[in-house]
């Protein structure tokens, strides 16, 4: 089968791969010149199966409310004039209970745990470096009332076959002495070894020339000008260069791909795309926040990737670097960083980790002689955080979008089940495809 990918971000090169090991013909079309410019470019690093916990919990409304007049809330939602935007607001108000928390959670768990053994097998096969640390991931608190709820929380992950436990400071220290000159203010953690980090743009960069050697053929560099379908089946894509020809002017020539099927992986941008076909998912974007330290001090800094629950962040080490990612804003699709709100979430972040970890990177800003490597990004959320994975109602037309903040930690096996069920086969998971009930299995253990 001829298989054309939207996408050049982790998911949509996760597919391409797995629909080459299963033998179809692949071509990828990215409007940047590499892959995983965008959304997978500078994320959070961590492969989180024991973290996947939705946004929407009973909590989230009251502290979205207390938070919307904070610029470097964890979440902040920006009111727009965006029907698209208050619908998805409202279903996401819905999933705000125990009981569909619960039903996310063993979705996200599933998924998680069957993409962690397709990252792995991936890696195995080829080989790819990416300052890969299979250190687990550590949670700590500071707050004593969040901390009395991290055992529920730990319990449901133990309850779907994640090893998530609670402990004390003294036992995150013996795992991550770094925090030391922090114990003081941390009063417990949670803690799950099986999980680990990586640089995924390194990772999906690297596939992606992989897959380049087994034959796809990748147009960076194009847009996609629409999809054209014939009666209800998708007929052919319409791209076209974004470069600049050699007389300076646009390269405006459009291209029709007349291939058997479609994958949609373009992230915050499948759900406007889609509507063009007639096919509404509720896929809306959560910018997301990065900034990249140079370390000054590498003994002192962490191997364990760390969640901090106060400012809702996360800091994995990437060789001899720090990266640290965190706070969403729901506010459309501005990806600015010179705006004043989304400095402050930037400098919020610098801020943080010189009071958790004094002295160990570089986190002065320009005007300080400092080059902190800030970056922002459009996670393609839905409202149950569980993404769409599955083949739409037009004929030929796939899609692999809606994965939020776990875009890493699900890509692997979100390009996998897909080809999957494009070559007639089922994925062995518990999990919920587009337009199919999920399979009533045993939990798979992480």
């Amino acid at each position: 089968m001829n298989v054309v990918v939207l996408g050049a971000g982790i998911i949509g090169i996760s597919t391409a791969w797995h629909l080459l090991e299963r033998g179809h013909d692949v071509t990828v079309v990215d409007r940047q010149p590499d892959a995983a410019m965008e959304t997978s470019f500078g994320n959070a690093a961590q492969i989180s199966v024991s973290y996947c916990e939705p946004w929407a919990n009973r909590d989230t409304p009251l502290k979205a409310l207390k938070w919307m007049f904070r610029n470097d809330a964890p979440l902040l939602f920006r009111p727009q004039l965006d029907p698209l935007q208050w619908r998805w607001c409202l279903q996401f108000l819905a999933q705000c209970n125990d009981a569909a928390f619960e039903r996310n959670v063993q979705q996200l768990v599933a998924l998680g745990a069957y993409s962690h053994t397709a990252l792995k097998a991936v890696v195995h096969a080829t080989g790819i470096e990416y300052h890969r640390l299979e250190r687990g991931i550590a949670h700590f608190y500071t707050d004593q009332k969040s901390f009395d709820t991290a055992g529920d929380a730990a319990a449901l992950m133990r309850k779907y076959g994640v090893e998530r436990r609670v402990i004390s400071t003294a036992e995150l220290l013996e795992i991550e002495p770094a925090f030391s000159l922090f114990a003081h203010r941390i009063v417990g953690a949670t803690y799950t070894a099986s999980d680990e980090s990586g640089d995924a743009r390194v990772f999906t960069q690297a596939l992606a020339q992989r897959c380049a050697e087994r034959g796809a053929r990748f147009l960076y560099g194009h847009d996609i000008v629409r999809l054209e379908t014939a009666g209800n089946a998708i007929e052919s894509i319409a791209v076209s260069a974004n470069t600049i020809s050699t007389n300076g002017q646009n390269d405006t020539e459009i291209k029709h791909l007349k291939p058997d099927a479609v994958v949609v992986a373009c992230g915050s941008y499948t759900a406007p795309l889609l509507r063009t076909v007639g096919v509404d998912l509720p896929i809306y974007p959560g910018k997301g926040y990065s900034a990249t330290f140079k370390l000054l001090k590498p003994e002192r800094a962490p191997f364990v990737s760390t969640i901090d629950d106060q400012v809702k962040c996360a800091m994995s080490r990437l060789g001899d670097q720090l990266r640290v990612a965190g706070t969403i804003e729901v506010g459309g699709y501005d990806l600015s960083l010179d705006t004043p709100l989304a400095r402050a979430r930037c400098h919020m972040l610098a801020r943080r980790i010189e009071e958790v970890l004094p002295g160990v990177c570089d986190t002065r800003l320009e005007e300080e002689g400092g080059a902190p490597q800030f970056w922002t990004g459009l996670r393609p959320a839905t409202p149950t955080n569980i993404p769409f994975i599955g083949q739409t109602k037009v004929r030929g037309l796939w899609v692999n979008a809606g994965h939020g903040t776990l875009g890493w930690t699900h890509g692997a096996g979100s390009g996998k089940a897909l080809a999957e069920l494009m070559s007639g086969e089922q994925p062995a998971m518990n999990f919920g495809f587009y337009g199919m009930a999920a399979r009533r299995s045993a939990p798979v253990a992480a």
